[in-house]
């Protein structure tokens, strides 16, 4: 999955289509994601000891991560690739695997 927790992203479609926000929870297995500000759902909900009053509550509820893109501050929205950089450090050459824009080449992590 090509988008991760705290990436700021954009809703492509849907009824949300255009609103931005920031990713607070990933789920790989489903392929889903929370973004905050971003298709709100009311439950209602009991009265609980902690929640005494109980009544209407408001949540984020999961989209599924093909309908957002990831922005970059400079570009607005970009695809995003992976690509292995190869790094020598203390005369050990070390390769790891990480996510670029690829409309500016720029490296995400």
């Amino acid at each position: 999955m090509k988008i991760k927790k705290g990436d700021t992203v954009k809703v492509i479609s849907g009824a949300n289509l255009g609103k931005e926000g920031t990713v607070l929870k990933v789920y790989p297995k489903t392929n889903k994601v929370i973004v905050e500000g971003v298709n709100k759902i009311k439950k209602h909900a009991k009265p609980t000891q902690s929640n005494p009053d109980g009544g209407i509550m408001e949540y984020e509820a999961p989209i599924h991560a093909s309908n957002v893109m990831i922005v970059e501050k400079k570009l607005g929205t970009t695809r995003i690739g992976y690509k292995t950089i190869t790094e020598t450090v203390k005369k050990k050459d070390i390769t790891r695997k990480v996510r670029y824009s690829k409309k500016s080449g720029e490296v995400l992590d």
